[in-house]
């Protein structure tokens, strides 16, 4: 079952798209047009269950559209999994680009390097909602000073649980990521037709909370620049922990070692796990499956019982590509999607934490469910090095690819955390 959309957000949001969206004077973009009228093309991300979600981007898109005569609005939901490979093609082929896009905040500074986006500073600093954007937010769609975008949510990620399978069990929440270990394999002993925590290796940001915990590092930074340092002795402990939830008294490497982390989450919502790493996210798929009502959230805890461990700051911008022909349209529409009504319409169908502060406020007041999450946004976040070398390195599944070596036997930890730490550095040294 997924949750409501609220109709008054969405008629809220009707109004914001329809009074703060008229179309002004601005400066045109990279294609040398601003046209007023034809059709906007708009790349957002699929999600587990988007029917949701595209409920609210219908909602904004008709009030957009019947505000502004002549313009039509056409979504597309593309895969995370194939997102650098779509926007790459859209950066070499501008004809075939879409006009706004939503985009990962690893992704900026990549983005931005390669001249996709446009820069909207003076958009992004004239519009009032801004002033209320987490500063945390704000750094994700900021690069050199300028900024490239709105930001769309904050997501971060925490430990889904069975609450009738741990009852059945007589197991108790682990406080440690060896408890986890420990917890899990009780749960794939006694239940075999569920993994014990379903781990995924293509899952870099499910992974990395355990290279964060044991004190590894993705890279070390020296002024502008980068040194990888998923290889050092700290992170290698890291890796190991993770690999090692890749057995047949967990989660078998034959079914384990290619999923992502939609994987894992769709593997919980169907009842085929009795723990899973997933984001705040994730809890409309997660309502909309057979564990409905059988399940609590956690932080997922850290080395030493009681700690959380550092999880990934992640969540989504919207921007606009600078091919664009149509530049004042296509901010506008930026703005209407990233709006405060638009976002709390999202949190109520898509369980995504908003990045406005006082919109993430009423929300956590309102919704027990986010709790786990804004504790583990207090105890501390990681965040990928701020360098276009980013893009290339996740594009390439350097880390991916580092796990499933492990995962595979075809590697050691040593040796497959030193070839990703040379792809990673050949990266950071191309960058420019």
């Amino acid at each position: 079952m997924k949750l409501p959309v609220r109709p008054a957000l969405l008629a809220a949001a009707a109004l914001v798209v329809a009074t703060a969206c008229t179309p002004q004077t601005s400066a045109n973009s990279a294609s040398g047009t601003d046209d007023r009228t034809g059709t906007l093309r708009v790349w957002l991300f699929q999600e587990v269950g988007n029917t949701p979600k595209a409920e609210v981007v219908d909602s904004v898109v008709a009030a957009f559209e019947k505000a502004h005569d002549g313009v039509r609005v056409d979504v597309e939901y593309i895969p995370v999994e194939s997102r650098a490979q779509r926007v790459k093609a859209a950066l070499n082929d501008p004809k075939s680009a879409p006009d706004v896009l939503e985009y990962g905040n690893t992704d900026t500074a990549g983005y931005v390097h390669d001249g996709g986006l446009l820069d909207v500073t003076k958009e992004f600093g004239a519009w009032p909602e801004a002033k209320d954007t987490d500063p945390t937010a704000r750094r994700s769609v900021t690069v050199g000073g300028k900024v490239y975008g709105a930001p769309f949510y904050v997501g971060v990620r925490a430990l889904y649980y069975r609450t009738d399978v741990f009852e059945d069990l007589g197991l108790a929440v682990p406080k440690s990521l060896a408890e986890l270990a420990a917890t899990a394999r009780a749960v794939r002993a006694a239940r075999p037709d569920l993994y014990g925590l379903v781990v995924g290796g293509a899952y870099t940001y499910g992974a990395m909370p355990f290279v964060w915990a044991h004190g590894g590092e993705l890279a070390d930074a020296d002024g502008d620049s980068y040194t990888s340092g998923i290889d050092s002795a700290a992170a290698r402990k890291g890796i190991e922990a993770y690999t090692a939830l890749f057995s047949d008294d967990n989660c078998p490497a034959a079914k384990c070692a290619g999923m992502g982390g939609n994987d894992t989450v769709t593997a919980f919502a169907a009842g085929k796990a009795g723990m899973a790493i997933g984001g705040d996210f994730s809890h409309t798929a997660v309502e909309a499956g057979a564990v409905k009502g059988k399940y609590a959230v956690v932080p997922l805890p850290g080395v030493t019982a009681g700690s959380v461990a550092p999880a990934f700051a992640g969540g989504n911008n919207i921007g606009v590509l600078k091919s664009t022909s149509h530049r004042t349209l296509a901010v506008g529409l930026m703005k209407a999607l990233a709006s405060k009504r638009t976002q709390g319409a999202l949190f109520d169908a898509m369980g995504f934490l908003p990045t406005f502060t006082d919109v993430r406020d009423r929300a956590a007041a309102r919704e027990p469910f986010v709790a786990p999450f804004v504790r583990t946004l207090a105890a501390g976040t990681k965040f990928v090095p701020a360098s276009p070398a980013w893009s290339q390195i996740d594009s390439q599944q350097v880390l991916p690819t580092m796990f499933q070596e492990v995962v595979s036997g075809r590697k050691s930890v040593t040796a497959a955390s030193a070839d990703a730490a040379k792809k990673m550095d050949d990266a950071f040294g191309s960058a420019g």
